[in-house]
C-alpha cells in the first residue's frame, strides 16, 4: 500500500499515511449517491489527511463515476470525437446543434445533460449520423472545417462493412482483453463461431471465414485491421465499436467469455498452430503448399460439424477441458 508523509491536524505532526478507498454519500441534483474515491489516511489515527492532490482526484473519481451512472459521455470522450473527426470544439459544437461553446464547457468539467450526452454518442459511435449532422449544419460551419470531418466520416464508414453483430463481437472482445493483435483476433472469432454451434445451437455472426496460410481469416475483418500487422490493436476510432454490444444477447456473452478466458489467454502464433490441426483449415487448404495463399470458403457446416465431434471428447463448456484440447493440439508441455 503507498505511503507518504503530511501533517496531521489530528496528532499534530507530521504523519506517514496510507491512501484506501472509502464510500461516500454525495447529494447531486437532488439524488443522494454513493461513491468510491480515494482518500488518506493517518497511520497513527486513522484520520483523514488533506494529502496533496486528494482533493483533485476525488473531484475527478466523482465525476468519472456520476457519468458511468448516469451513462453519460466522459470527458476522453469528447477529446475522441475530437480526434476521429478532425474538427476543433467551436466546429464540433456548431454541427451537433449546441451553442458554440457548449463543447468547451463540457470539456472545461461541466456534465452535459441527457440529451446532449446521447448526441455526442450517437457521433461518436456512427459515421453515418456524424455525417447527417455534418450536412444539417454545412453552412454553419467553415468550409475547410466541414470538408476536413467529411473525409474522415469517408474514411470511418469504412470500417463499417461487417455485420452488426460481428461488431458487437468485437467490441466485447476489445473489453475483455488489453492486447488483442489481428491474428489472434481472427482465431477467436473462428472458435467463437465454433461453440456457438455446439453450445447455442445457431451460429454466432453471418460472416464466412477463409483458409489462409496463417489459419482461418475472415477476409473484411481482416482488412479492418491489417494496419496493426503483427502488432496490438490500439486506435481511438474503435471505441466507436462500444454500441453496437447491444447486438449480444447473454447467450452470445456466454459463448464469447468461455472463448476469452481459454483461447484468448495464448498467443496468436499459438492458436495457429491449433487451427492448422484442426479438420475445417486443412479440409479447406487441401491441394496447397504451405506458404500458398488460398481464399478458400470454410463453410460453417464445416465448422460446426467438427466441434460437434470434438464436444464428444472434451466438455467444451468447460474450461478446464478447452485448455486440455489447446494444450494437445499446440504442442505446448
Amino acid at each position: 500500500m503507498q505511503r507518504e508523509t503530511d501533517f496531521c491536524v489530528e496528532c499534530r505532526e507530521m504523519s506517514s499515511y496510507s491512501l484506501q478507498k472509502r464510500c461516500v454519500t454525495k447529494n447531486i441534483r437532488g439524488e443522494n449517491l454513493t461513491f468510491e474515491i480515494t482518500c488518506a489516511v493517518c497511520d497513527t489515527c486513522g484520520g483523514f489527511m488533506s494529502a496533496p492532490g486528494i482533493i483533485d482526484l476525488n473531484v475527478h473519481e466523482i465525476d468519472e463515476q456520476y457519468r458511468k451512472l448516469k451513462g453519460l459521455v466522459s470527458i476522453e470522450d469528447i477529446h475522441t470525437l475530437m480526434e476521429l473527426y478532425n474538427i476543433g470544439k467551436a466546429p464540433l459544437s456548431i454541427v451537433l446543434g449546441f451553442g458554440e461553446i457548449t463543447i468547451t464547457r463540457y470539456l472545461l468539467g461541466q456534465v452535459p445533460s441527457k440529451e446532449y450526452s446521447n448526441i455526442i454518442r450517437n457521433a461518436l459511435s456512427s459515421p453515418v449520423y456524424m455525417e447527417q449532422k455534418l450536412l444539417e449544419n454545412k453552412d454553419r460551419v467553415a468550409l475547410a472545417a466541414f470538408k476536413k470531418s467529411m473525409k474522415r466520416v469517408s474514411e470511418l464508414k469504412n470500417i463499417f462493412i461487417i455485420s452488426n453483430k460481428m461488431i458487437g463481437v468485437i467490441s466485447y472482445i476489445f473489453e475483455k482483453l488489453d492486447e488483442v493483435t489481428p491474428l489472434m483476433l481472427q482465431k477467436l472469432l473462428y472458435y467463437i463461431q465454433g461453440l456457438s454451434f455446439v453450445l447455442n445451437g445457431r451460429e454466432m455472426f453471418e460472416e464466412n471465414c477463409e483458409a489462409w496460410v496463417h489459419g482461418p481469416v475472415y477476409k473484411d475483418v481482416y482488412n479492418i485491421f491489417k494496419q496493426f500487422g503483427f502488432n496490438v490493436i490500439d486506435d481511438p476510432k474503435f471505441i466507436m465499436f462500444e454500441g453496437y454490444k447491444k447486438y449480444l444477447d447473454d447467450e452470445d456473452k456466454y459463448i464469447i467469455d468461455l472463448v476469452v478466458n481459454t483461447f484468448g489467454q495464448y498467443g496468436g502464433k499459438t492458436l495457429e498452430k491449433t487451427t492448422h490441426k484442426e479438420n475445417p483449415w486443412l479440409i479447406a487448404r487441401n491441394g496447397y503448399g504451405d506458404d500458398i495463399p488460398s481464399n478458400e470458403l470454410i463453410t460453417k457446416d464445416s465448422i460446426k460439424n467438427y466441434f460437434i465431434k470434438i464436444c464428444n471428447e472434451y466438455d467444451i463448456s468447460k474450461e478446464e477441458d478447452i485448455h486440455k484440447y489447446i494444450l494437445k493440439l499446440s504442442d505446448i508441455v
